[in-house]
């Protein structure tokens, strides 16, 4: 009786045997298996002393190492100047961007908007690559000139040439926040300053710091955490250079002999204690955002700051950040995919070009594999993603179900959870529960999907929101069961969200390193893991070769997906 009300109440007519209660408990019983049980596998791992969850002896001697020792306080420090240099430097180059395009008259703004989100596309580890290439000691283009010249070569294996790789490759994403918070922001206020004779610095200062503070807390936050997760530079850049974080000893505790699976789980636990914190902050500094709001019902009309002749100067710096963040990394990477052996530009090195670095990577069996698994991965990790996210984004959202807050939580949950972290979890899952798929797609899948599922359900949900129940109710009085209405009426006005999801789940996939580096075998290796490899083996050439390839690949999928997604969103 009580069910049948509930769903008289969310406007559903489900079958008479509780649908509502299965749909809810399978979906959380799967939500828990993929975001609780590996959590609790990790805290076991971290307090077991015999190396297995089935064989569990408790001891606090990994925490305690993680904690107290003198290098694990290192460790801390260097965690957190790192990210936090990273995200200071990732801010300031993206707001500057974001301002100049948004809230300037600098000449095509509209072009530059594209530009500014191309680095998006370019995996970290091929980023990372290139600036190797860029600022390597003794060959880099960068180095090189000022080592003849000047008689001094900026240091790549440092905690400043680490914050600098990290920042420029995080600057896109804080360009795309901060342009949207510019784009929020009444610019009559400043004007209304400017009318009182306050000067530029003092209306940044009393006007518009203050009302994008929210704003700024966030993004500051966004970039802290996804610094402290990356693995990518500390693990090309940091471990050759003796500066370890967080990310690099955990890979590092598994490449020793015997492996410190207990070690490896009790930093992973440290990392994610970090991470929560730092998003419990991100959600308290959003918690009261409306307060600074100041685009309202009256009429708002944004207008753009004249420069005069120094939108040339901002036009200038646009294209120093397209020159260092696009340009730079895709020349050098495409110079060294040509020769055989790595070394600053000559007449002699142009002159013995060749395609063999190419020639290997399309002959080698594990980059083929690696490109089939990715392709493979991809869209099963985005079909998943998005089937799943659909059913939980109903159930949280149309309905009232008890458990549907418990979804929307479970499916957050991940965001929080760094991709060594998920991995060095997971190895522990798969190592305890007699499931034999550690070292196979399966395993990759299952950290995949948990990976972006809360990307799949905040997209799946807002898409939701903007539906109206009206259609689902008239459904349900002309007769039709849950199943039905969700498919023939729920599912195409989804169409244009689910497909952009899909597409998003989809590049990302193909860019993921963190959560695969623990996770494969020979058989299960994909791209961003094959180049990784291949560094350990010194082959750089063959790493710029499969980098372009990468590159081109993503470009093209990116835009044939955009066509498909936009044509879809038209036909929708």
């Amino acid at each position: 009786m009580a069910t049948t009300t509930v769903a008289r109440r969310a406007g559903i007519r489900l079958p008479a045997w509780r649908a509502d209660v299965a749909i809810v408990a399978v979906a959380a019983l799967l939500l828990a298996y993929l975001t609780v049980v590996p959590l609790v596998m990790l805290l076991l791992g971290a307090v077991s002393a015999s190396g297995s969850a089935l064989d569990f002896q408790f001891t606090t001697r990994y925490l305690e190492r993680v904690l107290t020792d003198q290098a694990s306080l290192e460790l801390m420090a260097n965690s957190v100047m790192y990210a936090g240099g990273s995200a200071a430097l990732a801010f300031a180059i993206g707001t500057g961007v974001a301002w100049a395009i948004e809230r300037t008259n600098v000449p095509a703004r509209s072009l530059w908007y594209g530009i500014a989100l191309v680095p998006l596309i370019v995996p970290g580890i091929v980023h990372t690559i290139a600036w190797l290439f860029l600022l390597s000691p003794e060959i880099g283009w960068i180095n090189a000139p000022l080592k003849t010249l000047f008689g001094f070569s900026l240091s790549v294996y440092s905690l400043p040439g680490m914050m600098w790789i990290e920042g420029l490759h995080s600057a896109p994403l804080a360009f795309v926040l901060m342009s949207a918070a510019f784009r929020a922001m009444d610019p009559s206020l400043e004007e209304a300053a400017a009318a009182s004779r306050a000067n530029a610095w003092r209306t940044f200062r009393r006007i518009t710091l203050p009302l994008l503070l929210p704003s700024v807390a966030s993004v500051l936050l966004i970039l802290f955490v996804r610094a402290l997760e990356g693995f990518e530079v500390p693990a090309i850049i940091g471990v050759p250079g003796r500066i370890f974080v967080y990310t690099s000893r955990i890979y590092l505790s598994l490449k020793l002999y015997p492996p410190s699976f207990g070690l490896a789980a009790a930093y992973g636990l440290v990392l994610l204690a970090i991470s929560v914190v730092g998003l419990v902050l991100h959600r308290r500094a959003t918690r009261r955002i409306e307060r600074y709001a100041t685009v309202t019902g009256k009429a708002y009309r944004p207008r753009r700051l004249e420069l005069g002749r120094f939108r040339f100067v901002a036009l200038a710096g646009l294209g120093l950040y397209a020159f260092l963040a696009i340009v730079l990394p895709f020349l050098v990477l495409l110079y060294a995919s040509f020769v055989r052996v790595y070394s600053v530009p000559s007449l002699e090195s142009l002159r013995e070009l060749t395609l063999s670095n190419y020639a290997f990577i399309l002959s080698d069996d594990l980059t083929r594999t690696a490109v089939f698994n990715s392709i493979v991965l991809g869209v099963g990790a985005a079909t998943a993603v998005v089937a799943l996210t659909a059913v939980i984004a109903w159930v949280t959202v149309r309905t009232r179900l008890p458990g549907r807050g418990l979804l929307d939580f479970l499916a957050f949950v991940p965001i929080t959870i760094p991709g060594i972290v998920l991995g060095i979890s997971l190895i522990w899952v798969y190592f305890t529960i007699p499931i034999r798929i550690y070292g196979t797609l399966w395993i990759l899948l299952v950290a995949y999907v948990t990976r972006y599922l809360p990307y799949g359900i905040r997209g799946t949900s807002a898409a939701l929101i903007q539906v109206h129940r009206e259609l689902e109710e008239a459904a349900a009085a002309a007769g039709a069961r849950w199943w039905p209405t969700f498919r023939h009426i729920l599912l195409p006005l989804l169409r244009p969200a689910l497909v952009g999801t899909w597409i998003y789940i989809f590049i990302v996939s193909l860019r993921e390193l963190g959560s695969g580096v623990l996770l494969y075998s020979t058989q299960s290796v994909v791209l961003a893991v094959r180049i990784f490899d291949l560094r350990d083996s010194g082959n750089y050439t063959s790493i710029a070769a499969l980098s372009i390839f990468l590159i081109i690949v993503l470009v093209i999928l990116v835009t044939v997906l955009q066509r498909l997604g936009g044509r879809t969103i038209r036909e929708a």
